[in-house]
C-alpha cells in the first residue's frame, strides 16, 4: 500500500529543509568560532605554530612602533600577553614581529615593518603599526617569533574578516575592535 503525502506538509517539509540549509551552515560556522585566544588550561590550549615563511630577517631592531612618517596604510595597534599553558605571564619574552606594507610588500633591503621587543613583566607587549596588505594569494596577516621561559614559537596571526576567504585556524585571529584600529592577542606558550 502506497501511501501519498499531502501537498501542504510536502510544502512546508521542503521549506524547512531549504530553511535548515541556510541556518546550518551559520550554526556549524558559529560552533567552529573559537575564542581568538585560547584559555591557559593544557599545553594542547598553546597558540598553534604556522610557517615562518620566506621573509624572515634575524637582528631586526628592538622597538615597539612600525609606523613612521609619510608610511601609507590604515594605522593599527596590537596588544596583548604572552603567557604559560597554565596563564602566567612571561616576563621579558621575546617577540620577533614583520609583516607587508599596506600594498603587500615585504622590505627585503631593510627593516620597514620588522622589529623585536620584550614583554614587561606582566607579559604584556603592545606593537604600533599598521594593517599589512594582503601578500601572494595570503590573506593579511602578522608574522611573529617568540621565545621566553624556554619555549618557543613561530607563527602567523589572521583578522577575522578574512576566515570566510581563507583556511584560518581560528586560534590564530586577532580580536579586533570595529573601526578602531586596535586588536588584541594572547600568545600561550607550551
Amino acid at each position: 500500500m502506497s501511501r501519498t503525502l499531502p501537498a501542504h506538509w510536502l510544502e512546508r517539509t521542503r521549506r524547512s529543509f531549504l530553511r535548515a540549509g541556510l541556518v546550518l551552515p551559520a550554526v556549524w560556522a558559529a560552533s567552529r568560532a573559537l575564542a581568538p585566544t585560547p584559555a591557559c588550561a593544557d599545553p594542547d590550549d598553546a597558540t598553534p605554530p604556522t610557517g615562518e615563511g620566506p621573509f624572515f630577517r634575524p637582528r631586526s631592531p628592538e622597538r615597539t612602533t612600525f609606523r613612521g612618517p609619510g608610511d601609507a596604510g590604515t594605522p593599527f595597534e596590537l596588544t596583548g600577553r604572552v603567557l604559560t599553558t597554565d596563564g602566567k605571564p612571561i616576563a621579558r619574552a621575546t617577540l620577533d614581529f614583520w609583516h607587508t606594507n599596506n600594498a603587500g610588500s615585504y622590505d627585503h633591503e631593510g627593516f620597514r615593518f620588522r622589529g623585536h621587543q620584550f614583554t614587561d613583566a606582566d607579559g604584556r607587549y603592545v606593537l604600533r603599526t599598521i594593517l599589512p596588505g594582503a601578500y601572494g594569494g595570503m590573506p593579511k596577516h602578522y608574522h611573529v617569533k617568540l621565545a621566553g621561559a624556554g619555549l618557543a614559537l613561530t607563527t602567523q596571526l589572521q583578522f577575522p574578516e578574512d576566515v570566510n576567504a581563507f583556511r584560518i585556524d581560528s586560534r590564530l585571529l586577532i580580536r579586533t575592535a570595529t573601526g578602531t584600529g586596535q586588536g588584541r592577542f594572547d600568545f600561550v606558550l607550551g
